[in-house]
């Protein structure tokens, strides 16, 4: 698959560790939403992306509803 922002083949497949936190003043009580995706990096303009997998996807949904 290509980058999606350059078209560059050279993008590596990484471990990370994301914290999401819940944007605005009203949401400082909530604590954030920590997931470890697979982090696909582009070598050549460094633009990178993941997936939420559903679990945190999940947790994600009812934080912003509540």
């Amino acid at each position: 698959m290509s980058c999606r922002s350059c078209g560059s083949e050279n993008q590596k497949q990484v471990g990370a560790e994301v914290m999401i936190h819940f944007p605005g003043l009203r949401n400082l009580d909530k604590s954030g939403v920590l997931i470890n995706p697979e982090l696909t990096v582009c070598s050549d303009c460094g633009f990178s992306e993941f997936t939420v997998a559903e679990t945190e996807l999940h947790v994600l949904k009812e934080g912003a509803a509540s």
